[in-house]
């Protein structure tokens, strides 16, 4: 009896790539996720482009959220902290003679900032426009304080050496 008929047996590389993506995707699995969300950063992992300056006495923080409407974006404010958070979900369809094409995407994100002091919370506002989120509020203006300081020259073997020994 011929066992070569029996157990087909592959050789090559291409059963250990097989085997490899089985693990592959076994290990995203197990996170939730897919191979191919995974692999692509604008679906699985997405965070929003941030830019924090001050102007006119305003902390402003303005965030790239394109495609998202002010419903799917959720903020919340502590005297230390500012936290963006929301879902992205987007929806492609193209067809062209003879071929359809239709993908969705999505991708959750949360991006926590600390804020300075002085910074008032409860006077903040916030807006959408072109797919920029813009968070402003008053900050107290802080003195600068600044003060010259004099630089001590010492010798070899003055009090001051023997001091920091």
């Amino acid at each position: 009896m011929d066992t070569k008929k029996l157990m087909k047996v592959e050789t090559g590389p291409f059963p250990l790539l097989r085997q490899f993506q089985r693990d592959f995707d076994s290990l995203f699995e197990k996170f939730g996720l897919d191979r191919f969300n995974a692999l692509d950063p604008a679906r699985a992992f997405w965070v929003p482009d941030v830019e924090v300056f001050e102007r006119g006495g305003e902390l402003v923080v303005r965030a790239d959220v394109p495609g998202l409407k002010k419903d799917e974006i959720k903020i919340e404010l502590t005297d230390k902290e500012l936290v963006i958070e929301g879902e992205r979900k987007q929806d492609l369809e193209e067809k062209k003679d003879g071929f359809f094409r239709s993908e969705r995407s999505y991708g959750s994100f949360y991006r926590a900032m600390p804020l300075p002091e002085g910074v008032k919370v409860d006077q903040a506002k916030a807006s959408v426009h072109d797919g920029v989120l813009e968070v402003k509020m008053p900050i107290a203006r802080r003195e600068e304080r600044r003060r010259r300081l004099e630089i001590q020259e010492t010798t070899v073997g003055s009090k001051a050496d023997k001091h920091a020994a």
